[in-house]
């Protein structure tokens, strides 16, 4: 009889790279041709991603599970996704690299310039009872703003007000259920940091009282965030003072108010007593019997310079680092005199001294750097509860230095539990703007509707649609 013929190795036909949108399971389809007809089959030979794959006998790449552009599962973490792909025809086989490309999805995020030509805007704050919003301008300026037409009017000049350094008029908070009084965050002509009370009529509105903490010296670590509880009481949060390390310990010292959380009860009727009293400490306050300042909620904080209260009541805090670590704490109502640890520790990191035991950690923090889940000055956000459902549920902070945005889920901000930065959704690209860039991220804010806001320094104002 005559020989058989030498069995021949099969080759693959498709191609070495793709492209697939993220969210798919379906990555890839491997095609290949044997020289004697033989029936093939596929299999995974390798490479460094291949344990987020799996193949069918017919060539179906499949990933398991979808891949997540905002955080890549891919062992460079760029998004390429390498695997060595094998034939066989039972005897012989070959092998291909091939390279998969996930690409972003926008999932429904669409940010929309809504106003520019603001002079340093720092804070978007919602209008009572309608869907315009407040922008509060460091120089004093505070504008009501249509962010459905663009139409903005000045609603008042801020006067007494220093803007050396991070100084300036900072946030501002209308009293729950009120159209007619309303709070600013500001720091005074002589350093003061002013929680100021305001009443708007006819006219421009008046200043009807101030509530100052003393803030000698540096003209940084103001704090600069205030804002009503779901419990009705006024919130601020109080940087330590300034100079590197918080030389004076302020922020561990109970009986002064820098580096903390301060919680007052506006009173409704100031008038009723033999003297006007439009601030008290509130009730529940950790120190209203005597230890310290009986205004303060919480201590232990650098630079909170944006918070924001979560749907579920827990108040979410920004603090900036020093030089290694940005962190966001959290704190309920019912939980008054926590001290998150600032100057012992930054972070989870040892900073100066012994750190005594009862100091509470943050829910999430991440290094000072360049990388995707880096920066150098956190910008606490809100969780969102807007129209885009992809978000919802979602804490989106980012970083003023490096112009990082994220997402986390808030469900996952627990006490006692450290969320890894490793899993921050980096958002960048699907926040990028209609016209104009978000460069100089100095605040987020939300309107009546639960719409969030982006608020750039530079002058312009983004809205999430």
């Amino acid at each position: 009889p005559s020989p058989s013929a030498a069995n021949r190795a099969p080759t693959f036909t498709s191609a070495a790279t793709a492209s697939v949108v993220e969210n798919s399971t379906a990555a890839y389809t491997a095609t290949a041709t044997d020289p004697d007809g033989d029936a093939l089959t596929f299999s995974i030979a390798g490479g460094a991603d291949a344990a987020r794959f799996t193949i069918g006998s017919g060539g179906a790449l499949v990933f398991t599970p979808a891949p997540n552009f905002e955080l890549p599962g891919d062992a460079d973490g760029d998004n390429v996704y390498r695997v060595q792909l094998r034939v066989s025809d039972g005897s012989l086989s070959a092998t291909q690299d091939v390279a998969i490309t996930v690409t972003d999805s926008r999932e429904g995020i669409a940010v929309r310039r809504v106003a520019t030509g603001f002079t340093q805007p720092v804070y978007v704050a919602p209008a009572p009872g309608g869907s315009d919003v407040y922008v509060v301008e460091k120089t004093g300026g505070i504008w009501r703003l249509n962010p459905s037409t663009g139409a903005k009017t000045l609603f008042m000049t801020v006067g007494n007000l220093s803007t050396d350094g991070e100084r300036g008029a900072l946030s501002m908070a209308w009293l729950p259920g009120s159209t007619s009084r309303f709070m600013v965050f500001a720091t005074a002509a002589n350093g003061d940091v002013e929680l100021r009370q305001y009443s708007q009529g006819s006219g421009a509105p008046i200043l009807l009282a101030s509530f100052a903490t003393p803030h000698p010296g540096a003209n940084n670590h103001n704090g600069g965030w205030l804002g009503f509880g779901p419990d009705g009481y006024l919130y601020a949060s109080i940087g330590d003072g300034g100079g590197g390390g918080d030389p004076a310990n302020n922020a561990q010292n109970p009986n002064v108010r820098l580096g903390k959380i301060l919680r007052l009860e506006v009173v409704a009727d100031p008038y009723a007593g033999a003297a006007p009293t439009f601030f008290r400490p509130a009730p529940g306050n950790p120190f209203l019997a005597g230890g310290g300042d009986p205004h303060i909620f919480a201590l232990g904080l650098r630079n909170p310079f944006r918070a924001s209260f979560a749907p579920d009541g827990r108040l979410l805090i920004g603090d900036v680092g020093q030089s290694a670590v940005e962190e966001i704490d959290a704190v309920r109502p019912n939980q008054p005199g926590l001290n998150f640890g600032w100057r012992y520790l930054e972070g989870t990191q040892p900073f100066s001294g012994t750190a005594p035991a009862g100091l509470t950690a943050p829910v999430t923090q991440y290094l000072a750097g360049n990388g995707p889940r880096q920066g150098r000055s956190v910008i606490g956000g809100y969780v969102y509860r807007g129209p885009v459902a992809s978000l919802v549920g979602s804490y989106v902070f980012g970083d003023f230095v490096s112009g990082n945005i994220w997402t986390v889920p808030a469900a996952s901000l627990v006490a006692g539990s450290l969320y890894p930065s490793a899993s921050y959704e980096r958002r960048n690209i699907d926040f990028t703007p209609d016209t104009g860039t978000i460069d100089q991220l100095v605040s987020f804010g939300e309107d009546g509707a639960g719409n969030l806001y982006l608020i750039d320094l530079d002058g312009d104002i983004f809205r999430v649609n």
